[in-house]
């Protein structure tokens, strides 16, 4: 473990400093009696969803159709309202 220590007492009486240099990214690690029994540290950012690089909505030009109302088109259909 990598990170600045304090012991119980002053991460008590410092708790919103620690939790503000957690945001920034630091760990900060917890003691008691010497002992390492915690660690703050910043909340793991959610992994963005990205779409393949064949999916239809990023490919329109190859599934879209002329016309007002024009006819369906199946993996559209299915991507977008889960039909086959």
């Amino acid at each position: 473990m990598s990170g600045k220590t304090f012991n119980m007492h002053a991460a008590k009486t410092q708790l919103s400093r620690l939790v503000a240099r957690a945001e920034r990214g630091e760990r900060i690690l917890i003691a008691r009696g010497g002992k390492v029994v915690a660690e703050l540290g910043p909340v793991p950012r959610p992994l963005r969803a990205t779409l393949p690089p064949d999916d239809p909505l990023l490919n329109l030009d190859e599934f879209a159709v002329d016309g007002p109302g024009g006819t369906t088109n199946a993996d559209i259909d299915r991507l977008l309202y889960g039909k086959a």
